[in-house]
């Protein structure tokens, strides 16, 4: 992957620095928009992942950078904080209710399906649309949630672990679902490179991908990860199921199809793993984690619903 164009100062900066290891001023410049922020902090994000053909490598702990990014990532996080507050966040007396709060949280979510807009009426080019987007997550699929590992008590790590083995693939390349997702938009006729379509991507796919990095990136908030993870296991099974419904009515099955046919089976099982068997251990070896876990699992669901409103409003739907 290239660095992505910049939309704004600060971007500008950053890609500069990482291309030749200068910036015409000495210090970095304030985001001149949101989508400048977002894609600042998408690609400082990146360096930890799979980097980038045109920048060196070491640029991931370099100082300057590494400001640059805490000050993005702070005020994301603060921005996340906010949102949860003001949706009436609830704290978690008793570490056991962790599973049982979770289910509620989710069954409260009323933010819009694209999955069901795809089953229903979406035409082939909002379909397209949507997969460009998602491919900006999906082409590394449960690479956040893999940072956290080695921060987790022995039963949440075994749960995870357990989890990720299945989103891997079972140590099968062709059932890892990163490559599943790659290999439905070859057939469908759409890039397959990891990050072809950031240029394109909304400020809202940014943040949702920039809040999944926060989470995975940080010890101090694994509980949040994990609750991001749940919350996304819980809501992928049924959505899936109209995803397939819906690109068979596009004829646009085969490949990608089955990427999602795969998940309306492992998500459901992955939904207790997520719940009980991570966040609910976690929460009991850990209590200080149980309202941290509430916290991921609304902000994943937040920033879904962010994204699919966005997304809805440019298709005038």
């Amino acid at each position: 992957m290239r660095l992505p164009k910049p939309r704004g100062p600060l971007s500008e900066w950053v890609v500069a620095r990482l291309t030749d290891g200068t910036t015409s001023v000495a210090a970095a410049p304030a985001a001149g928009s949101w989508d400048d922020e977002c894609i600042a902090l998408w690609t400082l994000h990146e360096l930890s992942y799979r980097g980038f053909e045109d920048a060196d490598d070491r640029a991931e702990w370099a100082p300057d950078l590494l400001v640059v990014r805490h000050e993005l990532e702070t005020a994301l996080e603060e921005r996340l904080r906010a949102r949860w507050q003001e949706s009436g966040a609830v704290e978690v007396d008793d570490p056991a209710q962790v599973p049982a709060a979770l289910e509620s949280l989710v069954a409260a979510d009323d933010g819009p399906s694209l999955a069901d807009h795809v089953r229903r009426r979406a035409d082939r080019e909002q379909v397209l649309e949507l997969l460009r987007q998602r491919s900006i997550y999906h082409l590394k699929e449960s690479d956040p949630s893999a940072f956290v590992v080695p921060r987790l008590p022995v039963r949440a790590k075994a749960a995870l672990m357990e989890l990720q083995y299945d989103e891997y693939g079972d140590g099968d390349p062709n059932r890892l679902h990163a490559h599943m997702f790659a290999r439905g938009l070859d057939a469908i006729g759409l890039r397959s490179e990891y990050g072809a379509y950031v240029d394109d991507a909304l400020p809202e796919t940014l943040e949702m991908n920039n809040a999944g990095s926060l989470l995975g990136l940080h010890r101090r908030l694994r509980g949040a990860a994990m609750g991001h993870l749940a919350a996304f296991e819980m809501t992928s099974s049924l959505p899936s199921r109209k995803m397939v419904q819906g690109l068979d009515r596009l004829d646009l099955g085969g490949p990608m199809a089955a990427y999602y046919d795969e998940h309306v089976e492992a998500d459901a099982i992955h939904e207790h793993l997520a719940t009980r068997d991570i966040c609910g251990t976690l929460a009991e070896d850990e209590p200080d984690q149980a309202t941290e876990i509430l916290f991921g699992a609304y902000t994943c669901l937040d920033v879904e619903a962010r994204f699919a409103t966005a997304l809805l409003a440019s298709w005038d739907v």
